[in-house]
C-alpha cells in the first residue's frame, strides 16, 4: 500500500472542503505551513465547514480567498514574465548567493543546510550543472525532530532531490528537551544537510570549496 506524505494528505483534505482551521487541528501542522501548501488549491467548503462558522460569514471568506487566489496567480505569471529564461550565468550566481547565506564555509567541507524544498531544489540543480557534480558525490543527511515521520521524511527529500534513498546517511533526530512545543510541525519533513563528497577527485573535494569561495569573495568584494 503506498504511504501518502503529510503534504498530499493536507491536500485531500482542502480538496473535501476542509478550512485552514479544521486541517490544522486535525494533522498538527501550523497555518503557515498549509498557506505554502495549500494557497493553489480551489476551495470550496462543505457542509461541516458551512455549519460552523455560518452561510454568510463563509460567502465572505470565500470571496477573500477567491480574490486572493486570483491576485497570487496573476502576479506569479507576471513574476514568470520578469524573469524570462534561466541562463547558466543567472543559475551560477544564484547558486553563489545560496551558497553564501546557507553554506559551510569553514574546514573546507560543502555542505548546503536548508528546510525549503524550492533552495534544495536550486543548490541541486547548481551542483550539477555548474560544480560538474555527479549523483555519486552527494551524501544527503535529514535532520527531523521527534514528530517527524523519519522514512516519510527521507522519502520526500529522495524525491526533492533525486537521490536514491539509499545513499542517504543516517537520519539524526533532535531530541533536546527544551525545544519549544510551539516549533511542532513547523518543518514537518525536517532539514535537510547536503554534504559533498570528492569520491577520490580532488577537484571535486577541497579545490572545489576554494573555488566556490573565490566565487563569493569576486561577488561581494
Amino acid at each position: 500500500m503506498k504511504m501518502i506524505s503529510l503534504k498530499e494528505k493536507a491536500i485531500n483534505y482542502r480538496k473535501r472542503g476542509y478550512s485552514y482551521n479544521m486541517i490544522s487541528q486535525e494533522m498538527g501542522l501550523s497555518k503557515g505551513t498549509l498557506s505554502d501548501w495549500l494557497r493553489e488549491i480551489p476551495y470550496k467548503p462543505n457542509k461541516e465547514v458551512i455549519k460552523r462558522i455560518g452561510l454568510a460569514r463563509m460567502k465572505s471568506a470565500n470571496f477573500r480567498h477567491e480574490q486572493r487566489m486570483s491576485d497570487i496567480v496573476n502576479m506569479r505569471n507576471l513574476a514568470k514574465k520578469d524573469i524570462g529564461k534561466l541562463t547558466k550565468r543567472d543559475l551560477w550566481l544564484l547558486g553563489i548567493g545560496i551558497y553564501l547565506g546557507e553554506g559551510s564555509k569553514l574546514y573546507e567541507h560543502i555542505r548546503v543546510i536548508n528546510s525549503d524544498s524550492g533552495i534544495i531544489k536550486i543548490t541541486m540543480r547548481w551542483f550539477r550543472e555548474i560544480c560538474g557534480l555527479s549523483d555519486e558525490n552527494f551524501a544527503p543527511r535529514a535532520y527531523t525532530y521527534p514528530d517527524n515521520d523519519v522514512n516519510e521524511t527521507v522519502r520526500y527529500w529522495s524525491k526533492i532531490t533525486g537521490i536514491s534513498k539509499k545513499q542517504f546517511r543516517t537520519t539524526q533526530i533532535d531530541r533536546r528537551n527544551n525545544k519549544s512545543g510551539k516549533k511542532k510541525r513547523k518543518l514537518p519533513y525536517g532539514t535537510l544537510h547536503i554534504q559533498i563528497r570528492s569520491c577520490g577527485k580532488k577537484e571535486l573535494g577541497r579545490s572545489l570549496h576554494r573555488r566556490i569561495m573565490g566565487w563569493i569573495e569576486a561577488v561581494s568584494s
